[in-house]
C-alpha cells in the first residue's frame, strides 16, 4: 500500500481540478481496499473512493482519506450459451471492453471509450448508444462499510435505472464496489439502434466495425480529458411526459426526443443547452464545450466552484426556457463527501 505524502488529486480526476486531500492511499488489491476503507470508517474520517476519477467534481480540499482502487483481474468461464466474467473493480472499463473483443467475446462494443473503472460502472449504470451496463450485469459485490462484510447483489437487487442504481440511493455512503459479474451471450446480436450505427447491415456487420464506429463517434464528439479536462456528459438526458414533449414540439419543431414508453419521452440535454444559447458560455475557467454542449470543460485552471456555478446557471436557464429540470451526472464532492449541486 502506497501512501502519497503530497496528497494532490489533480491527476486523479479527469476534470483536472487541482485540490488536495489529507491522506491519499493507492490500494492495489482487494485486501488493501478493504483495510483502507474500514480504517477510515472506524476512525470516523471522511472517505472518498476513486476509480478513474471520471465522474466527479472536486470543489475543495478533501478533509479525509482518498482511496484509489487499483485492483486488477478478469476471470472467464463459459457454458454452451454464454461467457461469464468476474472483473475486479480497478480494471479500466474501456480496456475491459477491448479485452472482450480481442478474446472473441463481443457484446460491449456500444459501451467502448466510456472513461472510468469497472467498479464505477454499476453506480450510475453507464450507458451509451442504446446499451447500458445493466443489460450485461449478473451481480455486483461490495464491501458494506457499516458491517465490514462482503455483500453480493443480483442484477434485480441493484435497482438499475437510467443513470441510476441502488449505489446512488440507499447504499450511496455505505458500499464500496469490489467486483462485478457479467454475462455475454455467445449469440451476438448487434445493437444498431443509435445514430451512425443505423447505417450498418445487421447481417454483415462485425463487432470490430461497431467498436470502431463507436470510438470514432465519441472521439469526434467528446474532448479527450488528457487534453481538455472534462467528465464527459455533465447532465442526464431529462425524461418528460408525452404531453410536455408535444407542447415543446409545437414551439420547437426540431426538438430532439426519444420515446421511452407510451407516456414518456427522453429529451436530448445537449440540444436544450445549445438551443438556449449556452454553448461556449463560461464561468471562471469552466466552459460549455464549443462542439458538444452536454460537456463542461476545464478551459483555464477551473476550480470546482467554477464548474458548479456554470452548471447551476445552465440548470436555471433550461428550466426557464423549457420548464425542464436538468440533473447532473457527476458526483459533486465537498470537504467531507458528496453534496448536491445546489449546495456545492
Amino acid at each position: 500500500m502506497d501512501t502519497n505524502i503530497y496528497h494532490s488529486l489533480a491527476k486523479l480526476n479527469t476534470l483536472g481540478v487541482d485540490v488536495n486531500c489529507d491522506q491519499l492511499i493507492h490500494a492495489s488489491d482487494r485486501k488493501q481496499i478493504v483495510e483502507a476503507c474500514l480504517n477510515a470508517k472506524c476512525n470516523e474520517v471522511p472517505l472518498l473512493v476513486l476509480g478513474g476519477g471520471s465522474n466527479i467534481v472536486l470543489t475543495t480540499h478533501f478533509e479525509g482519506t482518498v482511496v484509489v482502487v487499483g485492483s486488477k483481474g478478469i476471470k472467464v468461464t463459459e457454458d454452451a450459451n454464454a461467457y461469464s466474467l468476474v472483473v475486479e473493480a480497478g480494471e479500466s472499463w474501456h480496456d475491459f471492453v477491448v479485452f472482450c473483443l480481442v478474446n472473441k467475446m463481443p457484446g460491449l462494443e456500444n459501451l467502448a471509450l466510456i472513461p472510468g473503472s469497472v467498479g464505477a460502472a454499476p453506480i450510475q449504470n453507464i450507458g451509451a448508444y442504446g446499451a447500458e451496463f445493466a443489460q450485461y450485469c449478473e451481480w455486483v459485490e461490495y464491501l458494506d462499510l457499516e458491517t465490514g462484510d462482503y455483500q453480493r447483489l443480483s442484477k434485480s437487487e441493484c435497482l438499475f435505472g437510467y443513470r441510476d442504481s441502488i449505489f446512488k440511493q440507499v447504499l450511496k455512503h455505505r458500499a464500496v464496489i469490489l467486483s462485478v459479474g457479467l454475462r455475454l451471450d455467445k449469440q451476438w446480436n448487434p445493437n444498431l439502434s443509435y445514430g451512425p450505427l443505423k447505417g450498418f447491415d445487421c447481417e454483415s456487420v462485425t463487432p470490430q466495425a461497431v467498436f470502431d464506429c463507436i470510438c470514432a463517434t465519441r472521439q469526434q464528439k467528446l474532448p479527450d480529458p488528457k487534453v481538455l479536462g472534462n467528465v464527459g456528459s455533465f447532465f442526464k438526458n431529462p425524461i418528460v411526459s408525452k404531453s410536455h414533449f408535444e407542447m415543446l414540439q409545437q414551439q420547437y419543431p426540431d426538438i430532439v426526443g426519444y420515446v421511452v414508453d407510451d407516456d414518456e419521452v427522453k429529451l436530448a440535454a445537449g440540444w436544450l443547452i445549445e438551443q438556449a444559447g449556452l454553448k461556449g458560455s463560461s464561468v471562471g475557467g469552466a466552459s460549455v464545450h464549443s462542439l458538444q454542449a452536454l460537456v463542461l470543460v476545464n478551459r483555464n485552471q477551473a476550480t470546482g466552484d467554477d464548474v458548479c456555478q456554470l452548471a447551476r446557471h445552465i440548470i436555471a436557464t433550461i428550466q426557464t426556457h423549457f420548464m425542464v429540470v436538468l440533473e447532473v451526472e457527476p458526483r459533486i464532492i465537498g470537504a467531507s463527501g458528496q453534496k448536491e449541486i445546489d449546495d456545492a
